[in-house]
């Protein structure tokens, strides 16, 4: 079938991926869509996605999550979008394009982002079963189904993909390999001695790479499924299932077969203009073309700037595409890896400024050139500068290099605010946005919020590495103009979190709504107040408590209905509606005796059980009926409550010690122990999580905690403000050779003057990066007592522990508190339906298809539970 030419030209795109999306959007910045016809020839089944976020599928984005398309955009712009129905040829004298379903569409302008295809090593048995590539959201969807009968898979590649890959299955629950021919993991980005740092960090992960070989050979079983893998140092390694992500290479196919020129290794040959050189008609944008400068971008941020070029050109624009920048900010498998500028010293004459820890996976390298100029860099496990340090590449910094890479307690680092940048530096580097556009924002468009400046100039919408820098320079811009910042907390009060935490403790306020309506904003008095400063206040009334006469159980009163839902139900909500049930553990020691109640429970409950990283057993898959009777039997076995599900103290990890290892040098058991039963129920601005090492060797990983303990010959090193998790930091020397009394006291006061200054939602680490004078003056107050309130904060701990109840406890013996766990207020006694479960590795895990394709019959379902 042909399609009905129109009146108007006709403009023909081929390809909607990001890059395709981005000049949709360019043509109806600059009219185009009401002027001219458009139509896209889409090959996946689905509409444009965000590719830079599909790992993030794993974590529980579903596709429609990850879709950059607003179909109201499609319609109001009236663009054909054909979904499934790839372009198969292109006649250039015709001018058409026919697509696979047979429609045949004449073009006037055809626009071709075919984007790239993974490159496949061309060894035996590459395509057998259990062999895939990690490219769409159908790849993911493939390497799911198939992880499920799996137990080991390797990822050929140890590049950007080739770490999600391998983070992707281990997240499935198998064993996983990186297997990487170059000499370390992420080559192209990172130097030799950010490499060692991201291979140490990997392999803690549990992760475990073979750099320096390839792969020679997919060995199969008799059914042709995959078995193992052949290297070329000689070694075999066994797996079941092998991902290539060794690389892209451009799709240009299409273009070849058309007549169009392309480069010697691949590429739609183009113009500045992103013209193809072999007809003015035809453009190629992003991973399919060949630049003029002679290089094939494999980022977004390039391909975004070819799609506004060729918009621009088509609109009769001067534009054009000369180059771009390749700066990279990524997270993979948790870790930061960012590189920019001249990476890799390649500038005659430059010097390189390092600061390595490579016991703490941390890396940072800048090329200084000789006139002091900044060149470039390279950033492992923190790259919290990388945004600031980006800007003033090709400028001298107005500090030392080597001030911009130590770290947090180890020489005072220079932070350096916006108004240091200059205008020209680009912020956005995914959208090419410099902070003299983000000015304009406010200052010229009125944009006084980061929301607003993101929608007016498009920074921080793509990777989000800026958003933080984003906010530091609208503020910074709103101050310079003389508008007053608003730094409330929400829309119902105008104080901060902290401010609030000081009337609250002043004048003994124990409820949410006298606060409100003594304190809150004019408008927002006599209202309900928000989801933010609910269970902000809520937070503040529990952690004072004992101190101002409050109730001292979070479902106490109107204290219940101001809680998050984790704790509305003091457990943990999960995906399909179920809860997890986490006891306390202290230290991680635990008896046989209760381990064997454990496991009677999760028997007689059907639970999923799993032992966690701190050193305690959860159980998924509780219905919120359930909960009350698991935690009776848990506390008649002398078991609590973990508070898995509230921002408290989670868990004091701790080694064996000196009591059964040869290397300790005190009891770091009996100490976690008392720290985790002394500090439980302590309600925070975050979590905190705590561990004890019995030496130096550290294997409790105390420095990764927000406060840690590290066993000297001479007492105890205190540690404050690290965590791992997104955001990874080291904690920072607090004191040292503390005795047991020392060392308790001065946790109590950096508790209680955290939880006292704080923001909402705050975790130490952040908190201590951004308090005034930072861990120089936490130790004045904490271990000085610079500012006199040591007496208050160790009192204030010491109300906390005296009246200190389980929750569970008195949920179990309170049929008020009782009457609120039922899945149907009309129905108590019904079950959800929705709550159901499916078989896997002798467990059980919830039946997640059951909430989008409605009930399975009764026979597939596993219930899981037991009648009250």
């Amino acid at each position: 079938m042909t399609a009905t030419p129109e009146a108007s030209p006709t403009i023909v795109l081929v390809g909607h991926g990001m890059v395709g999306q981005r000049f949709l959007e360019a043509l109806a910045g600059r009219g185009l869509t009401a002027t001219h016809r458009v139509v896209v020839l889409c090959e996946e089944p689905r509409p444009a996605y965000d590719r830079v976020q599909l790992t993030s599928y794993f974590s529980g984005r579903t596709p429609e999550e990850l879709s950059l398309t607003d179909t109201a955009f499609i319609a109001e712009h009236g663009i054909e979008l054909h979904v499934g129905d790839p372009a198969e040829t292109v006649d250039r004298a015709a001018r058409t394009v026919t697509a696979r379903s047979g429609l045949v569409v004449g073009y006037d302008v055809l626009v071709l982002a075919t984007g790239s295809y993974p490159f496949v090593p061309p060894v035996p048995n590459k395509d057998a079963e259990g062999c895939f590539v990690y490219r769409t959201i159908e790849d993911l969807l493939a390497i799911e189904e198939y992880a499920r009968k799996s137990t080991t898979g390797a990822v050929v590649g140890g590049g950007l993909l080739g770490l999600e890959a391998a983070g992707a299955l281990k997240g499935l629950g198998l064993t996983s390999h990186i297997v990487e021919f170059a000499p370390r993991l992420m080559p192209v980005q990172v130097d030799e001695g950010g490499g060692a740092a991201l291979l140490r960090t990997i392999e803690e992960m549990g992760l475990s790479v073979h750099t320096g070989v390839g792969t020679q050979e997919v060995v199969v079983g008799e059914d042709g499924a995959v078995t193992g893998m052949k290297l070329s140092d000689g070694s075999e390694l066994a797996t079941d299932l092998v991902v290539f992500s060794a690389g892209v290479r451009p799709r240009d196919q299409l273009a070849r077969a058309s007549g169009l020129i392309v480069g010697e290794r691949g590429g739609i040959a183009v113009d500045e203009q992103c013209r193809t050189v072999a007809d003015p008609r035809v453009f190629a944008i992003g991973e399919c073309a060949l630049a003029a400068d002679g290089r094939v971008y494999g980022l977004v941020a390039p391909g975004y700037e070819q799609a506004e070029t060729a918009a621009a050109t088509i609109a009769e624009d001067e534009s054009a595409f000369t180059g771009a920048d390749l700066s990279t900010k990524l997270k993979l498998l948790g870790v930061d890896v960012a590189s920019f500028g001249d990476a890799h010293g390649a500038t005659d004459d430059c010097l390189d400024v390092v600061y390595s820890d490579s016991r703490a996976g941390l890396y940072k390298k800048l090329v200084i050139g000789r006139d002091g100029t900044l060149l470039g860099g390279i950033l492992v496990g923190d790259a919290e500068a990388y945004g600031t340090l980006k800007a003033f590449t090709g400028s001298v910094p107005p500090v030392p290099p080597e001030s911009l890479v130590l770290p947090a307690g180890a020489g005072a680092p220079v932070q350096l605010g916006p108004s240091a940048l200059p205008d020209d530096a680009i912020i956005c580097s995914c959208n090419n946005v410099r902070k003299g556009t983000i000015r304009e924002a406010v200052t010229e468009h009125r944009c006084t919020t980061v929301p607003e400046v993101k929608k007016c100039t498009k920074a921080g919408t793509t990777c989000g590495s800026c958003v933080k820098v984003l906010g530091q320079l609208v503020n910074a811009e709103l101050e310079a103009s003389g508008v007053e910042v608003d730094k409330g907390l929400c829309a119902c009060f105008s104080q901060t979190r902290e401010e609030l935490y000081e009337i609250v403790l002043a004048l003994r306020i124990t409820s949410y709504r006298d606060l409100l309506d003594r304190h809150g904003r004019q408008d927002a008095r006599g209202g309900d107040g928000c989801e933010v400063c609910k269970p902000t206040v809520a937070s503040i009334i529990a952690s004072l408590a004992p101190t101002i006469g409050a109730g001292n159980h979070v479902l106490d009163g109107e204290q219940a209905a101001l809680q998050d839902t984790n704790d509305h139900f003091l457990a943990n909500l999960q995906k399909n509606g179920s809860y997890s049930v986490v006891p306390r553990i202290p230290g991680g020691e635990i008896a046989p005796e209760k381990l064997i109640v454990i496991g009677e429970i999760a028997r007689d409950f059907g639970l999923y059980t799993k032992i966690t990283g701190g050193q305690r057993i959860d159980m998924f898959g509780a219905r919120v009926e359930q909960l009350p009777v698991i935690w009776a039997r848990l506390v008649d076995a002398g078991f609590e409550s973990g508070h898995a599900y509230g921002k408290s103290l989670r868990t004091v990890k701790s080694c064996v010690g000196r009591t059964w290892c040869r290397y300790g040098v005190q009891d770091s058991v009996r100490m976690a122990i008392d720290l985790e039963l002394r500090y439980r129920g302590l309600r925070s601005p975050h979590k905190l999580k705590s561990a004890v090492s019995g030496c130096q060797r550290e294997c409790a990983e105390a420095r990764s905690k927000d406060f840690g303990v590290i066993a000297t010959a001479g007492g105890w090193n205190l540690y404050v403000g690290g965590n791992g998790g997104a955001t990874p930091r080291h904690a920072d020397l607090l004191a040292q050779d503390l005795s047991d009394a020392e060392l308790i006291r001065l946790i109590d006061r950096f508790l209680m003057f955290y939880i006292r200054t704080a923001d909402r939602l705050e975790r130490t680490s952040v908190w201590l990066d951004r308090i005034p004078g930072g861990l120089d003056h936490v130790r004045d107050v904490v271990v000085h007592d610079s500012l006199g309130i040591c007496d208050e904060l160790e009192a204030l701990m010491a109300a906390h522990v005296a009246h200190y109840r389980d929750e569970w406890a008195e949920t179990i013996n309170d049929p008020e508190k009782l009457a609120r766990f039922v899945s149907f207020v009309n129905a108590p006694d019904t079950p959800d339906p929705v709550v159901a479960f499916v078989p896997e590795r002798d467990q059980m895990k919830p039946d997640l298809p059951l909430l989008s394709i409605g009930l399975r019959p009764a026979d597939e379902i596993l219930e899981g539970s037991v009648t009250r």
